[in-house]
């Protein structure tokens, strides 16, 4: 073994000279000729890309670093939801099933190999169940939300209310608080305003 090689020198505790590369760039920061011996990154749309600066100037650039800058206040809440998966794309269970499924006269959707003693092809694309069970069972399977919640116990209903009880009770209480019903008299606007902006939210979360 060569005592003198680059390789056993780079394992030693003390090298034997400096074998870091002469000089290093310079700072990135208009006017400053200090060294680089920090990075920032560039910011949105610029993943892995960075600024080199000096220590006082990425002090300063982090201070001000917005990753959310120019961007609105519901394409930031969209970046926010969709960074919870990751930013992956999602769709409905069983939009992507493929031709093997098929509907049969019992109003389920499975393979003809695989038997659905649970009823899950309800879930996967069936029809609706003449009794309504299936939209009960959907609505106690669904996850409700606080934000959704809110919206729920602001018309009146419970977490597990179907969509056609939303439905059902935000027509009710439209008819009831609109100032054309009330002989013009605008004090239930509030309410109505109230009521409305609830069964939107309901429906971008989709409940209804």
């Amino acid at each position: 073994m060569k005592l003198d090689s680059p390789l056993f020198d780079r394992i030693r505790v003390k090298p034997t000279r400096d074998r870091r590369p002469a000089g290093s760039p310079g700072c990135q920061w208009p006017g400053c000729a200090s060294a680089a011996t920090h990075r920032a990154p560039k910011g949105r749309d610029h993943e892995h890309e960075y600024w080199r600066f000096c220590l006082d100037h990425v002090r300063e650039y982090n201070h001000s670093y917005n990753y959310f800058s120019g961007m609105s206040a519901d394409a930031v809440e969209r970046f926010q939801k969709d960074a919870i998966i990751g930013h992956r794309p999602t769709w409905k269970l069983g939009e992507n099933l493929g031709a093997r499924f098929r509907r049969l006269n019992t109003n389920r959707v499975f393979s003809e190999e695989t038997d659905d003693p649970f009823t899950f092809g309800n879930e996967l694309g069936g029809g609706k169940q003449a009794n309504g069970a299936s939209s009960r069972a959907e609505s106690e399977r669904r996850i409700v939300r606080n934000a959704a919640r809110k919206a729920l116990h602001k018309l009146g209903l419970e977490d597990t209310a179907s969509r056609d009880e939303i439905k059902s009770r935000f027509k009710e209480l439209v008819k009831r608080h609109h100032p054309d019903v009330n002989g013009g008299d605008r004090s239930f606007e509030d309410k109505l305003r109230e009521v409305i902006e609830a069964y939107k939210f309901l429906k971008t979360s989709g409940l209804v």
